[in-house]
């Protein structure tokens, strides 16, 4: 069975079982709390199934660097206990196959989530592939939202608050099935975070 973990926009997390059919999942919406729900969110999912786990599949992001920390943190913690592998997947993909697979979005359409600062991250996908993975056709940049419908244009936008980690647990099984990588063990942040180490003091002259 497979552990997804997702702190992108809300905090999602599910149960899948091998056949992708979704066993439990839990999630909430708040952007800024993951640290405070995930862990009776993760409760809530593994009852009777913890010892059942063999994949955890981590969404990468894009997101803001605190909350999406909080996510990857807890897949890999999940996954060193247990001695069982994490499997990184760019959470748009995510979005992508819920869209195509559970709204029925045909042709180019762009995932587009809200990076803060008044800044949007947008990818661009075009239905799936052989695999059932959703196919990047413009890989994810960080736009201005002011300038985000010009950066699309006839593309269609589809705004996403929220993401799926059944969905997410599947992408990361059809990679794995076919022996594909989908991200690295690097997060996609887009951005730097505020915070940052204190540069060497400037000398004072005597």
């Amino acid at each position: 069975m497979i552990l997804a973990v997702d702190t992108s926009l809300g905090t999602a997390v599910a149960v899948v079982d091998p056949d992708g059919s979704s066993w439990s999942e839990a999630a909430a919406v708040d952007p800024l709390g993951h640290a405070e729900v995930i862990g009776d969110l993760l409760v809530q999912v593994l009852d009777d199934t913890d010892d059942a786990i063999s994949l955890v599949v981590a969404g990468m992001g894009p997101g803001p660097f605190t909350g999406l920390r909080i996510g990857i943190a807890t897949a890999r913690a999940f996954a060193l206990g247990r001695g069982i592998p994490v499997v990184p997947v760019p959470s748009h993909y995510a979005a992508a196959l819920t869209a195509i697979e559970s709204d029925g979005v045909d042709g180019p359409f762009a995932v587009v989530t809200d990076a803060r600062r008044r800044e949007v991250a947008i990818t661009v996908f075009d239905g799936t592939d052989d695999d059932g993975i959703p196919k990047v056709v413009a890989e994810t940049l960080l736009v201005p939202q002011a300038e985000s419908d010009a950066h699309l244009g006839s593309i269609r936008r589809l705004d996403v608050a929220s993401l799926s980690a059944v969905d997410l647990a599947k992408v990361g099984a059809r990679a794995v099935a076919a022996g594909r990588e989908l991200g690295d063990s690097e997060p996609l942040y887009l951005r730097q975070p505020d915070v940052r180490v204190p540069g060497v003091p400037k000398r004072v002259g005597s």
